[in-house]
């Protein structure tokens, strides 16, 4: 069972092949779901999907994930068209892979085997450009590679894309294992350090209300942030484009508050990454306010909202005032029989503008009247902006009373004067 994809025949990148299990837990849906979202962080990392295979388990294989007959037709298929690497949907115990690794190698082959928390971890490196970015990452992949050593290693100080690289000998292993451990105690220091730094830095701060940008990777919120902060944001069309946390300090109506774009979540994001990038999802953590950024044209837009809100539990931050801003509703895939009550025009033409008709169903949703702070956006048609600035400013303002009571009479507060208007 896999679905093609279409490739060249010459061969300019990395090509893989994605495996996926359909369990009790995880029906068929929700794997081509992920499997979907999986070829989507390979093409991120620079690698191109040529064939997806799934099987039907009530768990995955505790000894090569797949059954041993799906896992000969993987390589019969990755031998015959020559795949660089094979990327599985869940996370692979070390004896995992290594008993599929010797399955290739009985066909004559060698190649990658990643899970994705490997992928993820790569993506990472790919895409961090602070020191602290960069030290979380490795910290990371040190941590991730250390019970693994026995079968792969990475010279994780020079990522070219690639990981999981054939290791060394037996004889070295243990010099690999000390090195690994230094390594690792090294990076956390460092981490220590630069977090000593950003909470003097976030302590100078204090006294502004602060305002951060959650939600599920690729939804738009750096896109958001640009409209928001009128700053240059790098915003792309990649999972994980934002790796490093971006703070603007914005002034509307006089009140000066600090906006934060943070590290995009996705399902079964590497427990690693969390513990990692402690000090830059602080940000989340010590904010006052939280937009949760969802992408409504997303089609399971729903679970992507279970996934962020479960890691902000985890986080301790899951009780935070928050804004519940749907984003992308030009792209939201209604048809006009959603409008039939909607009034014409003498010309038989609707009124309303496609985007206002779309926003008035919207609002007609549970998602409106089941949260009481919700908004229906697009960042990048500037759609409704003011509606958001306007609710936004509601609770900056109910903060910021508490922080300055007398504020109307602080001068250094009125000297911000750089007024929001998005539309």
């Amino acid at each position: 069972m896999g679905e093609e994809k279409g490739y060249s025949t010459a061969k300019e990148q990395e090509t893989a092949v994605l495996v996926a299990v359909t369990t009790q837990k995880q029906n068929a849906e929700q794997t081509a779901e992920y499997l979907a979202e999986l070829a989507f962080l390979a093409s991120t990392s620079g690698v191109l999907t040529l064939h997806s295979f799934t099987q039907n388990l009530p768990k995955p294989d505790n000894r090569t994930y797949v059954g041993k007959g799906k896992l000969e037709d993987v390589i019969r298929y990755v031998i015959d068209k020559d795949v660089d690497m094979i990327i599985f949907d869940d996370d692979l115990t070390p004896s995992q892979v290594r008993n599929i690794e010797y399955e290739i190698q009985l066909c004559g082959k060698e190649m990658k085997v990643l899970d994705r928390s490997l992928l993820i971890l790569n993506i990472f490196a790919q895409r961090a450009k602070t020191v602290q970015a960069k030290t979380q990452v490795e910290l990371a992949q040190y941590q991730y590679m250390l019970p693994r050593l026995t079968r792969m290693w990475s010279h994780l100080s020079k990522q070219r894309g690639g990981v999981g690289m054939r290791g060394p000998g037996e004889k070295e292993l243990e010099t690999d294992r000390r090195i690994a451990n230094d390594r690792i105690a090294f990076l956390k220091e460092k981490l220590e350090a630069i977090d000593r730094q950003t909470f003097t830095q976030r302590k100078h701060r204090d006294r502004l209300v602060r305002v951060s940008l959650v939600g599920y990777t690729n939804v738009g919120k750096s896109t958001l942030m640009q409209k928001l902060a009128k700053a240059d944001v790098f915003a792309e069309n990649k999972l994980f484009a934002t790796v490093d946390s971006t703070v603007r300090k914005v002034s509307w109506e006089g009140i000066p508050f600090l906006l934060t774009d943070t590290v995009g979540f996705i399902r079964k994001l590497p427990t690693l990454l969390i513990e990692s990038f402690k000090s830059t999802l602080d940000e989340v953590r010590e904010a006052d306010i939280l937009l949760h950024v969802v992408d409504i044209s997303h089609p399971n837009f729903e679970e992507q909202i279970e996934v962020v809100q479960g890691i902000l539990n985890e986080m301790g931050a899951g009780d935070k005032p928050t804004i519940l801003v749907f984003n992308k509703i030009d792209l939201f895939p209604v048809e006009d029989v959603f409008f039939e009550g909607s009034a014409l025009n003498e010309d038989g033409e609707f009124e309303l503008s496609k985007m206002e008709r779309v926003t008035q169903f919207l609002k007609q949703t549970h998602w409106q009247t089941n949260q009481p702070k919700t908004v229906f956006i697009s960042a990048a048609q500037k759609s409704n902006l003011n509606e958001l600035r306007d609710t936004v400013m509601q609770l900056i303002k109910e903060k910021h009373y508490q922080i300055f009571p007398n504020w109307m009479n602080d001068n250094h507060l009125l000297g911000h004067s750089d007024e929001y208007v998005p539309e």
